[in-house]
């Protein structure tokens, strides 16, 4: 088996011109490849981890908490852990 990020298989599938065409005019308008758009749909339908959704969801997720002012401190979150199991 090869490492995923330098193996890539080719597959031949039997499609529709019209709907390649349509699908050709909707991954253009997203800025995209039909090769691209295809490659996203398989990745959210198996599933897996992929770097760049997970970036993106992030980033997204980012600064939407209401912390009110408190900052991650690694020594009180150890501490109550510790204490916790007392």
């Amino acid at each position: 088996m090869c490492p995923r990020i330098l193996c890539h298989v080719n597959v031949t599938l039997s499609i529709d011109e019209q709907l390649v065409a349509r699908a050709r005019q909707k991954a253009e308008a997203l800025g995209k490849s039909l090769n691209q758009l295809i490659r996203d749909y398989l990745q959210t339908l198996a599933g897996g981890d992929d770097a760049e959704r997970s970036i993106e969801e992030f980033r997204q997720l980012s600064g939407q908490g209401h912390s009110q002012g408190w900052r991650f401190d690694r020594d009180e979150i150890h501490s109550r852990r510790d204490n916790a199991g007392s």
